[in-house]
């Protein structure tokens, strides 16, 4: 298509929205990430065309065509003309079975009132009850049909209902002997355990799913299945397992010389790849794929892929030389799914371009308008609403780049109310978003709160889920997730001019931050895993204060909460980049014992954080801060805080949580204190050894003689889960190394045998004998540390801390000196027996006996130690 061809398709199109323009878009990946399956996975998804239904007439094989295709309308008339015949000749089977294909096709377009209707009068048609004489086409036509239900039930947000479907699918396939059929049902269910968060159990099926195909020569099957498993591994983080997998499938693909299967396993390995950090083994397999045969849609997302990796790494000639090039396949296509959702793809990269470190790498505004044009129009000749929707969305976000924010609003507001329409809340957030900047740039600060507050509640809904609707390698949760709750929080903390906020502004914005934290470790581990509960600070800890320390762009905002006071607010303009720099720079003084130029630094921290509120603790008789810690503050031990004479740890007790609606408030009880130690003093596995681990045992055990022990090679996972199964302990204390980091692949202890990833402690701490109510009162590990240059590193502490299901977790945030080691965790237990004394007040005093001793008194020594959650 000519350029002046897409001038006169923008202008067209504007007319019919009677507005003028002069011009990336929230991410779009999730709409359908582009992903048009291959032959082998439509066998697996979407309109199912077994054996039996081989018999069919010519027009059904156009009407699977145009499916594929994604040109509904005409797949959608297809059908009917079909139905139509089948109802003429009274065979309700056929009826039933092209009804399911209907609601499915009718599901794609949005159309989800004709999608359900065509389900349920399928499912009415449906043969049921036919018994042991039933014929193979009978089961296998109802096999198709719950097949189809199930694929609607999923794209409705109703994974339960779809693993329901999806389970008797496999039944029926079972019962003709269809083990093609069983397996691809077992791959539909994974897929519906996903979406419900079972993401184990998905894994463990899948894995019996390669399992079983190994047992059978090679297969097509195989290849899609085992790719299927590498890109969930990925999903839920597990990157190298991912890798292992796909380059297992790629070896499949090639032995049997399956071109467009290798191409796709090679995107996929492109895509882990990117996930691992790795950009030269990414490039490399994208290059791989596009130098093979492929057909045309596996082609053009090859290349997106691509161009997108290129605009992440700045390289301006290759995505001026490839955008082009894409864009002129896309005009060879005819209007459908791959060329819609390509070019609002296209434009999206682009327009990521623009946003990146090297600007202006790609084409303006004015140049990528056209191409958005374009797939409204197609999207509307093929009757396709989302598709519609998410385009407009994308020239509302060009016409916010260009500040013409009249235009924008209703653009994009345009695009929100269809996205609400056809109930698609993974589209909605994204453009509530949008709209609530429009309407910020428009000095509507009411109205924008409004918009990104529903974004908010959008979110909470949709938790663990996002992970699934934004599939695509390239989503992140800190760019397209994180920012829409912080803008909200800079909205909420605003002044105007001269009046003080509202208690309600900071009631909100507080419960927002908390949100974050949550939403923050759903996305560690890939999972909603957390339940909240809103809690009372006064009906905790009468002398505890609450700070949420919150790092905007060009300010901190600190809130805080006083036991029986309204919230207080203070602002320092100080901006999030200096904030990381003072953060880095403690982080490295307290960390080397020959320094003191921490004091400094520290002293400014406390200037920050503390000082404007000094007096108000002192009067207020508050005994115990607690911190949810925001970004960069979340590495540096507040104990550590000076205020020009005294460390903060001197005056009071210090805890960190990552929001109150995460605690669970009751003290730990005293009586007949029971402890599991565990331990590894010995090197293993290229860790080096923990020599004080054996005086630190003795002194725990000094301290609380009831207990079991685990030492070096009695210290294996199974063991310390056949501990935790066959009796109770208040207390887990575990000395070994181990690694926290912003991943939860890369997050672990060290057995004797293997090293325990994060969910496997999580598996193995909450397999024990005793129920959640009266669950691990206090995890002690006393010898981990964050990974080394990960800024976000703190995250893995707290989703350990969190996972593993104990009220309060005790952890370093580097790794400690042996014998103050073994002398702070001697003191701390001793002074944990008494139950006058709260588990911060056991930890302070422990800390202050190190602190007091001239061969301890540095930071690097007792600061590490840091509390999280229950604090009492």
């Amino acid at each position: 298509m000519s350029f002046n061809r897409q001038r006169s398709l923008v202008f067209s199109f504007l007319v019919a929205l009677g507005l003028a323009i002069s011009i990336a878009l929230p991410s779009l990946a999730n709409v359908s990430s582009l992903r048009q399956p291959s032959t082998a996975d439509n066998t697996v998804r979407g309109l199912l065309i077994t054996q039996v239904e081989a018999s069919y007439s010519e027009m059904t094989q156009q009407a699977q065509a145009f499916y594929e295709a994604g040109q509904y309308t005409d797949a959608i008339a297809t059908w009917q003309t079909l139905l139509n015949a089948y109802q003429r000749q009274d065979d309700t089977l056929n009826q039933a079975r092209i009804l399911s294909h209907l609601a499915l096709t009718y599901q794609a377009l949005g159309e989800w009132d004709e999608a359900s209707q065509a389900m349920a009068t399928s499912l009415q048609k449906m043969p049921h009850g036919l018994g042991t004489h039933a014929s193979v086409e009978q089961i296998a036509a109802q096999a198709q049909i719950l097949n189809n239900q199930g694929n609607l039930q999923l794209n409705q947000g109703q994974p339960a209902e779809a693993l329901h479907s999806w389970q008797q699918t496999e039944s029926l396939y079972q019962q003709i002997n269809n083990s093609v059929g069983e397996i691809q049902a077992q791959l539909n269910q994974a897929e519906a355990m996903y979406d419900l968060g079972f993401y184990q159990r998905a894994v463990t099926l899948l894995r019996s799913v390669e399992d079983a195909l190994q047992e059978d020569p090679h297969s097509e099957l195989e290849v899609v299945a085992l790719r299927r498993l590498g890109n969930l591994l990925r999903m839920v983080g597990q990157m190298d397992a991912s890798q292992k997998v796909l380059t297992k499938s790629l070896a499949t693909a090639q032995t049997l010389q399956l071109q467009e299967e290798i191409g796709e396993t090679l995107l996929s390995l492109g895509h882990t790849a990117r996930g691992q950090h790795d950009v030269e083994a990414a490039a490399a397999y994208y290059q791989q794929a596009v130098s093979l045969s492929l057909p045309t849609e596996t082609f053009l997302r090859t290349q997106l892929a691509q161009l997108s990796l290129w605009v992440s790494t700045g390289e301006a000639d290759n995505v001026r030389r490839l955008w082009p090039s894409i864009l002129a396949q896309f005009d060879q296509l005819p209007a459908n799914h791959t060329s819609i959702y390509g070019r609002i793809q296209l434009v999206e990269t682009l327009g990521r371009s623009h946003q990146s470190e090297t600007k202006d790498i790609g084409p303006d505004a004015i140049t990528l308008a056209p191409i958005l044009a374009e797939a409204v129009e197609q999207a509307q000749e093929i009757g396709d609403r989302k598709a519609e929707a998410s385009a407009l969305a994308g020239l509302g976000k060009l016409y916010e780049q260009t500040r013409q924010w009249a235009i924008a609003t209703d653009v994009t507001g345009r695009a929100l109310n269809m996205a609400q329409t056809l109930h698609a809340p993974e589209l909605v957030y994204q453009w509530q978003w949008q709209l609530g900047r429009i309407l910020n740039q428009k000095g509507k600060r009411s109205e924008a709160i409004a918009t990104y507050s529903d974004a908010v509640n959008v979110l909470k809904t949709l938790r663990g889920d996002l992970a699934t609707v934004n599939s695509d390698v390239q989503f992140s949760f800190q760019e397209s997730i994180e920012p829409i709750y912080r803008e909200l929080v800079g909205l909420l903390l605003q002044p105007e001019a001269n009046k003080p906020l509202a208690q309600a502004n900071l009631e909100k914005a507080r419960d927002v931050i908390e949100s974050l934290q949550l939403a923050e470790l759903d996305d560690f581990f890939k999972e909603a895993c957390l339940d909240t509960q809103p809690i009372q600070i006064d009906e905790i800890d009468p002398q505890a204060a609450i700070f949420y320390p919150i790092i905007l762009d060009d300010r901190l905002e600190v809130i805080l909460r006083l036991p029986e006071q309204p919230l207080k607010h203070y602002t320092t303009a100080v901006s999030q980049a200096s904030i990381e720099t003072l953060s880095g720079q403690l982080r490295q003084a307290l960390v080397i014992s020959s320094r003191r130029d921490y004091f400094a630094l520290s002293q400014q921290l406390y200037d920050w954080l503390i000082r404007p509120v000094a007096t108000d603790l002192k009067s207020s008789g508050v005994k115990t801060l607690v911190f949810v810690l925001d970004q960069a503050l979340q590495n540096i031990p507040m104990a550590a805080l000076y205020d020009g004479q005294h460390f903060l740890i001197e005056d009071y007790g210090v805890a960190l949580t990552p929001g109150l609606k995460l605690l669970s408030p009751q003290p730990i009880p005293r009586d007949n204190l029971k402890i599991l130690a565990a331990g590894l003093s010995e090197a293993r596995q290229g860790f080096s050894p923990l020599s004080y681990v054996l005086s630190e045992i003795e002194a725990v055990k000094a301290a609380i003689s009831q207990g079991a022990v685990l030492l070096n090679q009695t210290f294996t996972r199974e063991a310390l889960v056949k501990e935790l199964q066959t009796s109770t302990f208040p207390i887990v204390h575990i000395a070994t190394h181990g690694q926290f980091s912003s991943t939860a692949e890369n997050t672990f202890l060290l057995s004797w045998d293997n090293r325990i990833n994060v969910t496997e402690l999580d598996q193995a701490l909450q397999n024990s004998s005793f129920s959640r109510e009266t669950a691990i009162e206090l995890l002690v590990l006393s010898a981990c540390e964050t990974a080394t240059g990960d800024k976000r590193a703190a995250l893995g502490l707290a989703g350990t801390a969190v996972k593993a299901g104990a009220r309060s977790t005790i952890a370093t945030l580097w790794s400690v000196n042996d014998a103050a080691s073994a002398e702070l965790m001697g003191h701390f237990y001793q002074a944990l027996t008494d139950p006058a004394i709260t588990k911060a007040e056991a930890l302070r005093q422990a800390q202050l006996r190190l602190l007091q001793s001239p061969q301890y008194s540095h930071p690097i020594y007792w600061s590490p130690y840091i509390l999280l959650g229950n604090w009492l």
